[in-house]
């Protein structure tokens, strides 16, 4: 992208994947926008699981009752982590390394879709970070804030209509909603 407006204009959410893979250099700069994602204090409380196995991205796939389905067929994920006790900020840190993978991966020209994982649960009713520690095998102090779904645009999506804006939401100086 030649403009960072263009590429918010046109990062949109992507459910939908091609059977192609990714290449090495696409998954390396995806991880460098990742690690070179700012956080509080500079305390990188934030790790990264890359998946790219079809059947453990099966598996997450149903990491929620509702709206992760699509998962199963990316070419690979991004598990976002953080430490609680390395950072009070960590979902702060976590969500911002999140959209850096997605704005990154739209760069790219690939698609990615952010999977709310914290406070969510299974069709059974377990919690859907205790069902990804699970699936991973990852250490308990660490939370699992959100899953990037990334792959190959599957469809074409217009770009963000401006004439969307709610501009009404926009306060100068105080907040104006009385």
């Amino acid at each position: 992208m030649e403009h960072f407006s263009d590429l918010i204009k046109n990062r949109r959410s992507m459910r939908k994947f091609t059977e192609q893979e990714l290449t090495q250099d696409e998954v390396v700069t995806l991880l460098k926008a990742a690690l070179m994602s700012p956080s509080s204090k500079r305390s990188n409380c934030w790790q990264f699981v890359v998946v790219d196995d079809k059947e453990t991205l099966k598996k997450l796939s149903f990491c929620k009752e509702m709206g992760a389905s699509f998962l199963a067929n990316a070419a690979m994920a991004v598990v976002v982590l953080a430490d609680p006790l390395a950072s009070d900020v960590w979902i702060e840190d976590a969500a911002i390394a999140s959209l850096m993978i997605q704005l990154q991966a739209e760069d790219l020209g690939l698609g990615s879709c952010w999977i709310q994982v914290r406070e969510r649960f299974t069709a059974d009713g377990t919690p859907s970070g205790e069902f990804v520690h699970d699936v991973l095998d990852i250490l308990l102090q660490l939370q699992v804030l959100s899953i990037v779904a990334i792959g190959h645009k599957g469809m074409e999506r217009k770009p963000f209509n401006e004439e969307h804006l709610q501009w009404e939401k926009i306060h100068l100086n105080k907040y104006g909603g009385k």
